[in-house]
């Protein structure tokens, strides 16, 4: 909900309030509700508040405790408050009003550096411990905070931002080689196999899922969480995983709706924006409240190029699930002045780096625009949920039965599949085949590592050794091979780089905005649940994504649920 900046020395010498106050002025061109800066001796901190909570509204940060003597910072809002508070055992009187980011230190007093393992929620915070004088902090699961540092042998500075660190004198701005070149090299959306990277040498930035502790100048990171597939559920029915599911899963949605502001929603045709939307406005009905959505559909008199199989204007799709749900003020956006080109500046600006996702910046843009002058302060997505509530890879689940022999199995769900979406059962297979067996797609292009990354220089390639490191982090350089969606799916958990680029444009937007991105299918607790349901819950009857479509019968329309024939696409006509 802030902006969090800090300056320590690791010395005797005192921290200037000027260069405090200098780097908390790079901050005022965000929207706040209220700026507040702690100063002592050799350490400072800032916060550039943004109020989105009922318990942030008038919060005191950064925040001393007298008799710990530790001070806090945070950009934080926690969602499993419940829980904290009982392990806490915190009074029940304190609880209504209690802060987020009193929670956070009453769990590092508790808890110490193993606090962080017990917060759920969108977090990026620091705790100076003047007793031990070490600072502490960490950044939540998947990064959905920034939290930008500089290091020297006797200074350690950080901020949500990264150019604020540029008003100190002692910090260079000079451009990262190895990162521009893995970002040059990557042929897909992320940037650097190193999360701690930055597009700047001297500026680094906490990678998702990992506490930093900073003592006497040295630096320290420990990854604290990696989602893993733990103790398999084992439930007696279909209908008995449904309803696990829908109370995760709703209790996931109602966490985020914790805002004094009003409450809106990204909304597309598909499955996970449109579970998200059914149960968020079913609970603000009870608080009086309206979802508002947003959707980006194609400028008038667009004509549609693409293939059968996708869709460029989900208006049907869209509000079939609005009339269905109820409770929705919906809001269409076409933007017929601006597209990828015309807001490469000001994203740049926004980003503080390169970026690659250049197809939907223009209506993201006009999204958090109208949100905000909507009076929106939660903005709910669904982002996360092609690997978690949506799971469900038909394809690679045919392919999985068709090498382990389960012919059978693999005839049965091959011919529903293909009656399902109206194509014959023999171009199914060629592509299940091809995903079972990949070994002559792979021989084809064997060498061919250039394949996509003419976008680089050779000479300058080779300089920074980038293809190297890039095979050596199992990296495809070619964009050619074809994946296994179950391996996908475990790097995206494994791997913290994956998890960078949301978290991002997330918080940027956020604070020029003055509203939080929030997204319920991203819940550590929903994560941990469905890596603990059996595949075959996931694909069933020619059905994938088969465990959602069965568990929101009556929460979607049918158009929707079962749609199995047509894709949305956004942006179509931003080319």
């Amino acid at each position: 909900m802030s902006a969090i900046a800090g300056i320590i020395h690791f010395t005797n010498e005192p921290v200037s309030i000027e260069h405090g106050r200098e780097v908390m002025s790079r901050l005022y061109k965000y929207p706040a509700d209220d700026i507040q800066i702690w100063h002592k001796e050799n350490a400072f901190l800032g916060c550039h508040a943004q109020w989105i909570t009922p318990e942030s509204v008038g919060e005191q940060l950064p925040f001393y405790n007298y008799e710990k003597q530790l001070a806090i910072t945070a950009d934080a809002i926690i969602d499993n408050r419940d829980e904290l508070f009982e392990k806490l055992q915190v009074d029940y009187s304190d609880r209504k009003n209690m802060t987020d980011s009193e929670l956070i230190l009453l769990s590092y007093q508790k808890w110490g550096e193993a606090a962080p393992k017990y917060l759920v929620g969108d977090f990026a915070f620091m705790i100076w411990d003047e007793k031990k004088q070490i600072l502490f902090g960490a950044r939540d699961f998947s990064g959905s905070r920034t939290l930008y540092f500089y290091r020297g042998e006797e200074k350690f500075t950080f901020c949500t931002i990264i150019n604020p660190l540029f008003s100190l004198p002692y910090v260079e701005k000079k451009l990262n080689k190895q990162w521009i070149a893995e970002f040059l090299a990557i042929p897909v959306n992320f940037e650097s196999v190193d999360p701690q990277l930055t597009v700047y040498k001297y500026i680094e930035q906490v990678p998702p899922s990992h506490t930093i502790l900073v003592k006497e100048g040295e630096v320290k990171f420990s990854r604290y969480y990696t989602p893993t597939v733990g103790e398999m559920l084992n439930l007696k029915s279909n209908e008995e995983y449904e309803d696990a599911f829908r109370e995760v899963y709703q209790s996931a949605v109602k966490a985020r709706l914790r805002t004094h502001h009003q409450v809106g929603a990204h909304l597309s045709g598909g499955l996970d924006s449109g579970s998200v939307v059914s149960f968020a406005a079913s609970d603000l009905r009870a608080e009086n409240k309206k979802l508002h959505t947003y959707s980006y559909v194609p400028v008038e008199g667009f004509e549609d190029w693409t293939h059968k199989g996708r869709i460029a204007d989900e208006r049907p799709f869209i509000q079939s699930t609005v009339e269905h749900v109820g409770n929705i003020q919906d809001y269409y956006l076409e933007l017929p002045e601006r597209s990828p080109l015309s807001e490469i500046d000001d994203w740049l600006e926004t980003m503080e780096m390169p970026y690659k996702f250049f197809e939907n910046t223009f209506w993201l843009s006009g999204v958090y625009e109208k949100a905000s002058q909507n009076g929106i302060g939660v903005l709910l997505s669904g982002q996360r949920g092609n690997w978690t509530v949506s799971w469900g890879p038909i394809l690679d689940y045919q392919a999985m039965l068709l090498k382990k022999l389960h012919w059978i199995r693999f005839y049965r769900e091959l011919h529903l599949y293909s009656r399902n979406i109206g194509v014959k059962k023999s171009r199914v297979f060629e592509v299940v085949r091809r995903k079972a067996f990949p070994f002559l797609h792979q021989l084809l292009f064997s060498g061919k590592q250039d394949a996509n990354s003419a976008i680089i220089n050779p000479e300058f390639a080779r300089e920074m050794n980038v293809f190297d490191r890039l095979r050596e982090q199992d990296i495809d350089i070619t964009g050619t091979s074809i994946s296994n969606a179950y391996d996908m799916k475990r790097e995206q958990f494994e791997k913290p780089y994956y998890w960078s680029i949301n978290g991002t444009y997330e918080t940027k937007l956020s604070l020029r905005y003055a509203l939080w991105d929030r997204d319920p299918t991203n819940d550590l607790r929903l994560i941990q649940f469905c890596l603990s349901v059996p595949e075959e819950q996931y694909v069933q009857n020619g059905l994938d994504r088969a465990l959602i479509r069965r568990a929101t019968k009556n929460f979607l329309p049918d158009k929707v649920r079962l749609n199995q024939r047509v894709r949305g696409i956004q942006g179509a006509d931003g080319v």
